[in-house]
């Protein structure tokens, strides 16, 4: 981790994917996140399926939740309240993801935590946001990818549209806006002295990320069909070809001067200017010259020149690619259990910041006592005429 936002103090109240991402990437940076868990079940990611081989735990709970710790109360009671209020003093920044109106059920409503911390930033994390006919509308990530017309646009041409193997919508529509909103809100924070309720919803967050496919929309003049886009297929030069061993190369030479190096390096200058065509007896063509090779041999072929084009590998792979190591992008854990759990590691490398060891995900209210002990001393400690957060 890196200790760049040690000043950042986040109570994270969310319990899936597109919080979880948030606070462990601002984790990753330094900032402190406690994460506040209830007694019955705590985060759901902790015990919801697929399991780590020979125990009960969550493997999601384990990819989302480094560099936190963990903290044990009842928001609907009194003293839960009271104790999350007081924590304000020290964390003054809340990220939840529950549906529009549940903070304010818990008595915990922006207003609330403004009386107890006025400096509070609280960032909501919803599918469909605070307002709008859709703001109490259940839902996940497949359906904001539908609403926004991501859905729809992916898949082969001709066949049905495709749920995408990665959460599109959880992690770049709420958990990466969650983040630039957050580190938005904390620097105005530090310049008005104001705190502020940010509004992050994953299907406005999709459809931000839909810019290049309306820009698209909007110079066809009509609809766009699925695989037949020119950055999802449709381009003979822009696509996704099959080996002689059924496995896949990714072929990218979007610039002229990438497609016209591949077609001299397999010898086809015929088809340079079939780049952008939509012939498919120039697919064809390219499709056979692909099958002539294994993805090994293709590897090989490709190995030093500059011409955009990949092996597709299986997840199972990625971790062994000599860019992918020298990138140090996974961590290994120990587990409590026994032997180790390795995870997709930090993203973000910043040249002469010092690294500091990562922390494994905390247990289930591991740092309660810790936490609620030092409250209570506080509380004894304070003056009997101190006005007390929350009352």
């Amino acid at each position: 981790m890196y200790k760049m936002l040690e000043e950042m103090r986040i109570l994270d109240l969310t319990r899936l994917l597109p919080g979880g991402y948030a606070t462990q990437i601002l984790a990753d940076l330094g900032a402190d996140v406690l994460k506040v868990e209830d007694p019955w079940q705590g985060d759901y990611l902790r015990w919801m399926k697929p399991h780590l081989p020979g125990t009960q735990d969550g493997a999601y709970y384990w990819t989302l939740n480094r560099n936190k710790k963990s903290v044990i109360l009842n928001l609907k009671t009194v003293e839960g309240r009271e104790d999350f209020l007081k924590l304000l003093r020290e964390y003054d920044i809340v990220v939840e993801g529950f549906r529009p109106g549940v903070m304010e059920k818990l008595g915990l409503g922006y207003q609330v935590l403004q009386r107890a911390n006025p400096t509070t930033i609280l960032c909501s994390i919803s599918g469909y946001g605070q307002d709008g006919p859709y703001r109490l509308r259940s839902g996940h990530d497949l359906n904001y990818l539908a609403l926004a017309g991501a859905l729809s646009l992916n898949g082969a041409r001709g066949g049905p549209p495709v749920p995408p193997a990665v959460q599109v919508a959880d992690i770049g529509g709420g958990g990466l806006m969650a983040v630039i909103a957050i580190l938005t809100a904390h620097i105005a924070r530090a310049r008005t002295g104001l705190g502020q309720h940010v509004d992050v919803s994953m299907l406005d967050g999709v459809v931000s990320w839909m810019a290049m496919v309306y820009a698209q929309l909007a110079s066809a003049g009509g609809g766009l069909k699925r695989g037949e886009g020119p950055l999802s297929g449709g381009d003979i030069c822009y696509a996704v070809y099959e080996t002689a061993d059924g496995r896949y190369m990714s072929l990218a030479a979007l610039e002229p001067k990438f497609w016209q190096a591949f077609c001299t390096a397999v010898e086809r200058p015929d088809l340079i200017e079939k780049q952008f065509t939509r012939d498919p007896a120039a697919r064809r063509e390219v499709e056979k010259i692909f099958r002539a090779r294994t993805q090994a041999e293709w590897v090989s072929f490709v190995g030093n020149l500059d011409i955009c084009c990949e092996p597709v590998l299986e997840p199972g792979e990625t971790a062994e690619h000599p860019q992918v190591k020298a990138r140090k992008l996974f961590l290994a854990f120990e587990h409590p259990g026994g032997g180790s759990v390795t995870v997709p590691g930090r993203p973000l490398k910043f040249q002469g910041e010092k690294e500091y060891p990562d922390s494994a995900p905390p247990g289930f209210g591991e740092q309660t006592g810790e936490i609620l002990s030092r409250l209570r001393l506080e509380e004894e400690s304070a003056s009997p005429g101190e006005n007390k957060p929350g009352r």
